[in-house]
Parts: C-alpha cells; structure tokens; sequence
C-alpha cells in the first residue's frame, strides 16, 4: 500500500493572487504569460474562432496566448483568468451561467465602452452591488454571460465592516 504524500510547502511557495487591494486608484496587474497550471477555466464554444477571439481580445482585455489552428484558442488577462473558445456551436439562448473576473474600478467604464463598440447592446451595468463592488456584465458573441466585478475599498467604519468583523474576519478597527 503506498501512502498519499501531503505538500511541505509553506504559503509563501503557493501562487498569491494577482488582485489588487481594492482602491479607487487600484491598478491592474496586467496580462499574465506565465505558463502554470490552471486551478480553473472557461470553455466557450464558438462557431467563428477568429471573430469571437477578436471579441474576447478588443472588448474585454484578453490576450491570446496560444492558438492551435481550428482547434482551440487558450485567452489569457490576469494570472487564473483563463478561457478556452474551442470549434463548436454556442448555446441557442444567452447561457444562464455567469463566469466572473475580478477587475479594479478603472477598467470597468473602458471595458463597457469597448464592448459597445464591438457588439452594441451587449452590456448590462455597470451595476453598485450590496457587497461593496461594482459589476458590468457582458453577453459575449457565443451568447455567455462575463462579469468584470471591482471590489470598492472596504471603509473600517462602515455597517459591511462591523459584518464582516462580526463574521470572524480580521479587520482593523476604526
């Protein structure tokens, strides 16, 4: 019988996320190239690799960072924001589920501007959520639903800080 080996890695050794603290100035942290393996990925089926690349890529700020030609196109932004747009037929009706990436506030007008741009009527928001961030969702070429959310910055005073206090998180006091 062989025994499961448990990782010895301290924290330091596991990747970090590449989100920023959520800031009215946050700044992005830019296109990841890094090659790593993916914890998670969205597959989209398209029928037209080439347009809905160019959708992904001049609307929503994504990067191809491989392509196998007619086979699939691996979309990168930042670090763990992978997508897949592979041969096949999209949904027939927008798809009920949504993917969310995490964005800072200054990308969430510009992101909706582009998208407009390319594909009027497509955008929703953006919307102030009741979990302190704003969101803009996007109904893609191949009919899925992207959320960009940005978080607000978490005042020390406010009711959702005294929360998430109550909670058991670790937060200053005010």
């Amino acid at each position: 019988m062989t025994e499961n080996k448990v990782s010895e890695r301290t924290d330091e050794q596991h990747y970090l996320s590449p989100v920023p603290m959520p800031a009215e100035d946050a700044v992005p942290p830019g296109i990841s190239r890094q090659i790593y393996g993916m914890p998670a990925y969205l597959s989209v089926p398209t029928a037209d690799l080439a347009a809905s690349t160019d959708f992904w890529v001049r609307g929503l700020g994504f990067v191809e960072l491989f392509a196998v030609p007619g086979g699939v196109v691996h979309l990168r932004r930042w670090a763990f924001q992978d997508v897949l747009l592979v041969p096949g037929e999209p949904a027939a009706t927008p798809s009920v589920a949504r993917i969310g990436f995490s964005c800072v506030l200054g990308e969430i007008e510009p992101t909706r501007d582009r998208c407009e741009r390319l594909a009027p009527g497509c955008t929703s928001g953006p919307e102030e959520m009741p979990w302190n961030c704003v969101e803009l969702t996007v109904a893609t070429p191949e009919r899925q639903r992207v959320v960009f959310t940005a978080a607000h910055p978490l005042d020390p005073a406010s009711p959702a800080a005294d929360y998430l206090r109550d909670s058991g998180f670790d937060l200053p006091q005010p």
